[in-house]
């Protein structure tokens, strides 16, 4: 009788169990051990607390940048970055809601009270709080540059969420040292955009806490270069600090005039009203290229005056640029004179309606100097401009007499003075007539 031969077991299959070694651990790599270890973040605050423990009383900075280093030679920072900030920075851990964990406080920490470290240093100078940690911190992070990013990324825009919880002192204190670590550490001010959350606007709250950061900015660098701070955090405007019920933009230049910042008030209108100016350009380009009724535009930059009031001198301007936006360049170079003409004369009642009184007219001719004076192409339509400005009421007869002896602009001033000789020659004679 024959036998079938059993086929053999394929290779791998599950049936053929694996080699294995009796008593035999394998090792786990040391990074991914630590990636898969339990968080404990009392044990890192108890083992911080005993680095910390060993400086000196009254502190230095060289002291606890040491003890810093050492803890970071043998603790996780990274790991625990969160709980390492708020040490240094609250004096303990805290839980959700911002609410202190327990009562075990660091020596030393930002929002600690002065009091607490009124001994002398050995410079002879008492130990500040605010600006010894925040050297401590720079210093510190030269050598851990890896604790940077999680502190300006993570935990200052989360901790700034807890300032309605603290004592105004404290807020004043954290806005300083928040203000110490841009300028002088470099982190990123993005932050700032905390102060933006309703809960933290709502009683003043971001809008003291910028006041004290702006004034312990502005004891270190100048105007420019905080305003620049406040874009590059993408606060765009800092009314967005004030509550709801009172924010205005009076409100924003009246608070900082009256705390004793001018520029900061002044910087704000500035911002404004080029956002003012940009908003106004833009729409009356858009009305006009879809070909709108003058009057209709009209009404509705009248409408917009009357919401929000911007100086006539300031109107003629914007408008004026408005025209030049929306004019069609595409013409011929020898036709461009006639259209531009044709242009001006169709939207002459915009600029007539806000050029009340000699300023605001002087203003308009000297925009209209100036922008013929950059774009060579009107070099020769100025006077042209000029005739359909005066005769569409736009501006008088004094205004452009007074342009001519002592208002205009250094632009191309004597090429536009000895273009326009024989209009005002005209005017003069007229005024004598009449007199």
């Amino acid at each position: 009788m024959s036998h079938t031969p059993t086929p053999p077991t394929p290779q791998g299959n599950a049936a053929t169990p694996k080699p294995t070694l009796a008593g035999v651990r394998v090792r786990q790599r040391k990074g991914a051990a630590k990636a898969t270890a339990k968080l404990d973040p009392e044990g890192f605050r108890d083992s911080l607390l005993l680095h910390l423990a060993l400086v000196p009383e009254p502190p230095t900075v060289s002291a606890l940048v040491d003890k810093l280093l050492a803890a970071g030679a043998t603790l996780e920072l990274l790991k625990y970055y969160e709980q390492l900030f708020e040490v240094l920075f609250i004096g303990g851990l805290l839980q959700p809601g911002g609410s202190y964990l327990d009562d075990k406080r660091s020596p030393v920490y930002v929002l600690q009270p002065a009091s607490e470290h009124d001994a002398p240093t050995d410079g002879g100078e008492v130990f500040n709080p605010v600006t010894g940690m925040v050297e401590t911190l720079k210093r510190v992070m030269q050598r851990f540059k890896y604790l940077q990013k999680p502190l300006e990324e993570n935990f200052l825009p989360d901790i700034l969420g807890y300032l309605p919880k603290w004592e105004p002192a404290q807020r004043a204190k954290f806005a300083e040292a928040v203000a110490l670590l841009i300028v002088e550490v470099g982190i990123s001010p993005k932050c700032l955009l905390t102060l933006t959350r309703d809960h933290v606007v709502k009683d003043n709250v971001s809008l003291n806490f910028l006041t004290a950061f702006a004034k312990t900015y502005l004891s270190k660098q100048n105007m420019d270069h905080l305003g620049l701070t406040f874009r590059r955090s993408g606060l765009k405007d800092i009314a967005l600090t004030v509550p709801h019920q009172t924010r205005s933009r009076k409100q924003v230049e009246d608070h900082f005039k009256a705390e004793g910042l001018p520029q900061v008030a002044e910087w704000y209108t500035k911002m404004a009203m080029n956002e003012s100016k940009e908003d106004l350009v833009q729409n009356i380009v858009r009305m006009i290229n879809d070909e709108e009724p003058v009057d209709q535009i009209l009404e509705q930059l009248q409408t917009g005056q009357a919401e929000k009031p911007v100086p006539d001198t300031d109107m003629v301007d914007w408008i004026w640029q408005a025209l030049m936006k929306s004019f069609d360049w595409s013409a011929r170079p020898d036709q461009i004179d006639a259209a531009m003409v044709q242009h001006i004369t169709t939207y002459a009642p915009l600029l007539e309606a806000f050029a009340n009184g000699a300023k605001a007219e002087v203003t308009l001719i000297n925009a209209v100097q100036v922008y013929c004076y950059t774009d060579t192409r009107l070099l020769k339509t100025f006077p042209h401009i000029l005739k359909v400005l005066y005769n569409k009421d736009c501006v008088s007869d004094q205004a452009i007499i007074y342009w001519h002896q002592k208002g205009a602009k250094p632009n191309g001033k004597q090429h536009f003075l000895k273009m326009t000789e024989a209009m005002v020659k005209f005017l003069e004679e007229q005024d004598s007539d009449e007199e």
